[in-house]
């Protein structure tokens, strides 16, 4: 049966939507096509505009000085929206990332950690990013010719790469992996740590433990990781906030791989899916670069971002209200027929790509370079050895309403070497 414009809608707010390809996107094209900017009074959320079309998700972004990501940066359901204000009134910490802040607070905060993603540190980087490439592709074939690839390794090497720059000691990259998984897989059953509000908090609460020791001990004795430079960053002359300190950590330990992992894993279904995409990028490896900024658009792992308005702003045949919230699909924005040829078409030669996966403007991704060169260096690696490859089950993908991807790809392979 046909979904209604009200469905679609209220499809944004629904984490299961997320784990079906299929039915999210045949949301997402009604929309695009019948109501690009479309007011959501989802059950269990505060209500909010969809905003469905590339062109209006880009001029969302561009006019940052009127839509702000303060006070919702993101789709929460009203109960944990509720628990989170209640924590912080009785003095727990609240999350306070790049994602939560505007201008001038964004702009000087993201200075500390700009200089560790500019070309010229991902170019020294490089080298340690292609050694960790060989060592989970040996890893994969360690496994014998099946594994389930996302757990097995994809959630793993990029893990080992930001975990490896932040310089937190190898022992703790488990527990890093199992928090952002139960961060990020909130709503979905197998990932989370719990149901409730509260149990979701105290994911968040054992982040902040764990980076408040490491600041204290980045201050006392500082070292030459990114880690020593946020403990020790200052700004307007005084030293970062405990607050700012730590949720700065949990930013670049956790959007720093997960996505990355999900962009891998996204990225290797679709060649299996496409095998004439597999062939042509293996006889043609200098399609690399374009095929690594196709899995990034199929995938899109940042699922949507929000934006409050701080004045009535026209957007189309609409007026958004002062105080109303809007919901920047990604994933629609990344199949707008208005703008690729054939979305829906897997192409490793795509050009031009002009993808919103990163975002765009004073809030673009800080870490994309360093995301497309372990993106380029896996699949370098990978492809020069891979000889067959197929699923060998079902794929899952992760239930969510913010980032995500495949939770689990059954795989059967041979590789060389």
């Amino acid at each position: 049966m046909s979904l209604t414009v009200e469905e679609a809608g209220r499809a944004l707010a629904d984490p299961q939507a997320y784990a079906d390809d299929d039915r999210l996107h045949e949301a997402l094209a009604l929309l695009r096509r019948e109501a690009p900017v479309h007011w959501v009074e989802p059950e269990d959320y505060r209500p909010f505009w969809a905003i469905t079309r590339h062109a209006d998700i880009m001029e969302i972004e561009r006019n940052h000085q009127i839509f702000l990501n303060a006070p919702r940066p993101q789709l929460l359901p009203a109960a944990l929206d509720a628990e989170v204000r209640r924590k912080v009134e009785q003095g727990a910490p609240a999350l306070r990332t790049l994602v939560h802040m505007d201008d001038p607070d964004h702009r000087v905060t993201r200075a500390i950690g700009a200089d560790w993603f500019r070309p010229k540190a991902m170019r020294a980087l490089e080298p340690r990013i292609r050694e960790l490439a060989r060592r989970h592709v040996d890893r994969l074939a360690a496994l014998g010719g099946t594994c389930d690839f996302v757990q097995q390794v994809a959630a793993h090497y990029p893990l080992y790469v930001i975990l490896s720059l932040l310089g937190l000691p190898e022992s703790d990259f488990g527990r890093m992996l199992k928090l952002t998984q139960e961060m990020f897989g909130g709503d979905d059953g197998d990932m989370r740590r719990g149901e409730t509000p509260e149990e979701k908090m105290a994911v968040l609460l054992d982040f902040f433990g764990y980076f408040q020791e490491l600041t204290a001990a980045r201050r006392r004795h500082p070292t030459d990781d990114l880690a020593s430079a946020i403990a020790n960053a200052t700004v307007d002359g005084e030293p970062l906030n405990d607050l700012d300190t730590t949720s700065y950590y949990v930013i670049i330990a956790t959007a720093g791989h997960d996505t990355t992992s999900s962009t891998i894993s996204g990225g290797l279904h679709a060649l299996i899916e496409n095998p004439g995409q597999l062939d042509r990028l293996r006889a043609d490896p200098t399609l690399l670069p374009l095929a690594v900024e196709e899995m990034i658009r199929w995938v899109t792992p940042v699922k949507e971002f929000m934006r409050t308005a701080n004045r009535d702003y026209r957007l189309g045949d609409v007026t958004i209200r002062e105080g109303e919230s809007v919901l920047l699909s990604y994933p629609s924005g990344n199949r707008d027929e208005a703008v690729f040829d054939e979305p829906f078409r897997f192409d490793v030669g795509r050009d031009p790509n002009k993808h919103l996966a990163f975002g765009f403007g004073v809030h673009f991704c800080l870490g994309a370079a360093l995301a497309r060169i372990e993106v380029r260096a896996f699949f370098e690696e990978l492809l020069s050895r891979l000889e067959t490859i197929e699923l060998a089950g079902r794929p899952e993908h992760v239930a969510t309403t913010f980032v995500g991807g495949l939770k689990r790809l059954p795989i059967r392979y041979r590789l060389r070497g």
